[in-house]
């Protein structure tokens, strides 16, 4: 795809966003899309065949921005244990942000979170990767005692997105929040030091 074209479908994506956002997935048509993004409905349909495709390839635009924030975190120089708190905590807000800049949208990740499983499955194979590279980290700088890092990375990734709509939703915020810095929280011990040494 050219620079040209990638721009063009990145444009779609946004405003598709924003519509979906302001008024909602089922309320948005091809047509307001193709208004809104001032480009006809041909150019629509040249990139997406339907309003499934879009929404797909919205929330697909939303993981990346979270992917870049995981990345961020997995590749700074610290050691196992405060990376894995910070990508806990950058995890779920980020998911948190993501949710509450999409306004109507947000209903829709409440109420179709089958579709946006279906459309997450290859990101969760990426952060699946990245908590098995902090915990084998860890288990070379003997912070971590873990027989099977990527069985451990499975039931963390798991733990994390049981967490996300609790989270966002503000009920489990104060239980997962450290005090004063402090990891001694319930959540976090629960979470994370079960696997410490």
């Amino acid at each position: 795809m050219s620079v040209a074209m990638a721009k063009t479908r990145d444009r779609l994506i946004e405003v598709a966003r924003q519509l979906f956002a302001r008024i909602g997935v089922e309320n948005t048509t091809m047509n307001d899309i193709a208004m809104a993004s001032e480009k006809g409905r041909r150019t629509l349909y040249t990139y997406f065949n339907n309003k499934a495709e879009i929404y797909n390839a919205v929330i697909e635009s939303e993981l990346n921005i979270l992917y870049r924030s995981l990345e961020n975190v997995a590749c700074k120089d610290l050691p196992a244990d405060e990376k894995l708190l910070e990508f806990i905590f950058t995890r779920l807000e980020s998911i948190k942000d993501v949710v509450f800049r999409n306004g109507t949208l947000r209903a829709d990740f409440f109420r179709d979170i089958w579709r946006v499983e279906n459309v997450r499955k290859s990101f969760d194979l990426k952060e699946i990767a990245f908590i098995q590279k902090i915990l084998e980290e860890g288990i070379k700088q003997d912070i971590f005692e873990i027989a099977n890092p990527r069985s451990m990375a499975v039931v963390l990734h798991h733990a994390f997105k049981g967490l996300e709509v609790p989270y966002i939703r503000g009920i489990v915020r104060g239980g997962l929040t450290p005090v004063n810095g402090s990891q001694n929280d319930s959540m976090v011990n629960l979470l994370f030091n079960g696997i410490k040494k």
